[in-house]
Parts: structure tokens; C-alpha cells; sequence
């Protein structure tokens, strides 16, 4: 299977973007947090909009591949940041580099180099090495979770409109788990696109927003608006020997499926408990299109616009002194548990 991924992805080159889009990536959550509290990671990935640093963005050149942007949890004091799209899914530069498949030393490896060549200003070096805190949220997310994708056609002016809204506002963060969430970031950039597209779920999600009422939004919105093509896409997590991702969930869906809480939930206050399944059969449900595609980041290649600026070369070859025990799981809790706004 990961010999067949690099296959199709440099057979895609000659693919190019013909069109922008904008997109909700929906994100399976993963580990033992993710098993705790599965409702996942929202993020928005803009196919025509690339990020000059990841705090400033401008539109994209002739062969980049877009840019995705959330809203993270006590990075550097930020709200959201913005990653290319290859460094967010694999932590590279090229095509050429993602690795087929990928164990968790090599994933860390990848992601500690991609930090040291372009994030530094966010996650300095600590005593020399890598540091901790919740920048490994930024990059390499395709190794460790399934990522679904929910993509409508934009035009370059709501691409121009989105660039200088976003880098004239203050960004400075203010996460909230329950209303100001990566969710909610995710609601605010598709409403600037295609406004009343995405609301809250008060129903199957007492009024919290989650990344599967963003996808459920999107898809009502979808057959409502057919003119606008939604196109469904999955990316897979990379073949390996890391643990696979779990299935996202909404807060009543949670609750339901899981007989750790509905269960003592049923004895403690049966009619809780009955008002959460009533919620999720009502409302809380969702099925992905059976019309779904594997997503080739070399489809998203722009082409037609002029050339960046000559800059030195963004490849960096891994630190011979990267190894396994120089990334042991005691110094990196985050990489065991789903710790994602």
C-alpha cells in the first residue's frame, strides 16, 4: 500500500490546481485522549493561499500546494497558524520526500527537522534539543490520524478578501474548549467564504460546535446549494506501525456509543441518558459519501501564477544525530494521546 501511495503521487504531478478551493479537514482524534474525548481536530485548508510565514499569508505561486490554517491551543500566545500543506500532513517540503510508510521514530525525526527549518520563531530548541509543548500539533498530522476533507469551489477574490481580513486582525489567542475552539475557528473562515454555511448543533451537541457538526453543516448546506460542488475526499494515515486513529464523533454520539459513560449515565439519571440517544438518533447522525476519493496532495499543484522570488532551498536533510532515543515518549507525552483543541 505505501509503495502504491508514492506511486500514484508522482504519477499526479503532471496534475495541476485548475481552480481554488477551500476546505474542512475533519480529523479522526487518536491515542488515549482521543479514545476519552472523540470529537477530533477541525482544520481549513485553502488550496490558492499559501503562507509567506505562519502568522502572515498572500496568495500562492506556480508550484505550491496551499496552505492549512487552525486555531491551536498555547503556541507562542497565537490564535491560528498557518502551515503549507505538505509540511502539515507529512512535516516536508517535496513530494518526493513522504515517506511510504513511517514508525514513530521517523515520524519525530521528520517533524523535529521541519520545526528546526521553519518554525524555530514558534518552537525553539530547548537545551538543544526538541522542545516540549503542543507544536508537534502543527506538522506530520497524516502519520498519526485519517484525515476527511469537504471541498467547495472559491474564486481568487474570496481568496484576496480572506488574506487581508486575516492578516489585518489581531492574532492573538483566546482558545476556549467550549466556544472558541478549532471548530469554531473552522466555522468562522467557511461562513467568510459562504456565509451561514456552518452553525451550531443545539440538539445532538447542546450548542457546542465540534468538527463532525462542522462536516454535518457543510453537507446540508451541499444539497441546498448544489451549483457549488462539494467534492469529499480521505486522506489516510501513513502505512506503519503507529497506532491507527479513531472514528470522530459528536458530544451526544459520544456519549451513546460509549458504554463507559452511558452505561453509569443510565443508572445515575436514565432520563439523561435516554434525552442523549433521543438527541443523537434526531439529530447527531452522519454517512459520509459513498463518492469519497483519496486525496494526492500533487492534484493541489498551482499553476499559472508567476514564479516566487529566488530563495535558498527549504530542503533540509535529517540531523545524522536524530535516533529513536533521542525522541523517547517520556519527553514527548503529547505523542501517546489526542491532546487537540
Amino acid at each position: 500500500m505505501g509503495k502504491t501511495l508514492v506511486v500514484l503521487l508522482s504519477l499526479a504531478m503532471a496534475c495541476v490546481s485548475a481552480h481554488a478551493a477551500v476546505a474542512l479537514l475533519m480529523e479522526e482524534p487518536y491515542g488515549f485522549f482521543g479514545a476519552v474525548n472523540p470529537t477530533g481536530h477541525a482544520a481549513i485548508y485553502l488550496n490558492h493561499v499559501c503562507a509567506e510565514t505562519p502568522l502572515q499569508l498572500r496568495p500562492c505561486h506556480d508550484g505550491e500546494y496551499g496552505v492549512v490554517i487552525s486555531r491551536y491551543h498555547k503556541i507562542d500566545g497565537y490564535d491560528w497558524i498557518a502551515i503549507p500543506l505538505l509540511g502539515y500532513l507529512y512535516a516536508v517540503d517535496h513530494l518526493d520526500q513522504i515517506p511510504a510508510t513511517s514508525d514513530r521514530a521517523q515520524m519525530l525525526a521528520l517533524q523535529n527537522a521541519y520545526r528546526r527549518e521553519h518554525l524555530l520563531t514558534l518552537a525553539p530548541d530547548h537545551k538543544g534539543h526538541s522542545p516540549r509543548g503542543e507544536w508537534i500539533q502543527l506538522v506530520g498530522e497524516s502519520y498519526i490520524r485519517t484525515i476527511y476533507g469537504f471541498q467547495f469551489d472559491s474564486t481568487p477574490e474570496e481568496d484576496e478578501r480572506f488574506i487581508a481580513l486575516f492578516n489585518d486582525r489581531r492574532n492573538i489567542g483566546h482558545f476556549n474548549l467550549f466556544f472558541h475552539n478549532c471548530a469554531d475557528f473552522s466555522r468562522v473562515v467557511l461562513n467568510t467564504y459562504m456565509p451561514h454555511s456552518v452553525h451550531r448543533n443545539f440538539i445532538a451537541d447542546v450548542g457546542l460546535m465540534t468538527p463532525k457538526q462542522v462536516a454535518r453543516s457543510l453537507m446540508e448546506y451541499d444539497r441546498k446549494n448544489p451549483q457549488l460542488h462539494m467534492q469529499v475526499f480521505v486522506i489516510p494515515q501513513v502505512p506503519g506501525p503507529i497506532p491507527r486513529s479513531h472514528p470522530v464523533d459528536g458530544v451526544a454520539e459520544s456519549l451513546v456509543k460509549s458504554k463507559k459513560y452511558i452505561i453509569p449515565l443510565a443508572v445515575l439519571n436514565p432520563e439523561l441518558a435516554g434525552g442523549a440517544v433521543v438527541a443523537y438518533l434526531a439529530d447527531g447522525r452522519m454517512q459520509l459519501p459513498a463518492s469519497a476519493t483519496v486525496f494526492h496532495p500533487a492534484d493541489e499543484r498551482v499553476s499559472g501564477v508567476p514564479d516566487p522570488p529566488a530563495r535558498p532551498s527549504l530542503v533540509t536533510p535529517l540531523p545524522e544525530s536524530v535516533t529513536e532515543t533521542a525522541y523517547q515518549a517520556e519527553d514527548h507525552p503529547w505523542t501517546t494521546g489526542s491532546a487537540l483543541p
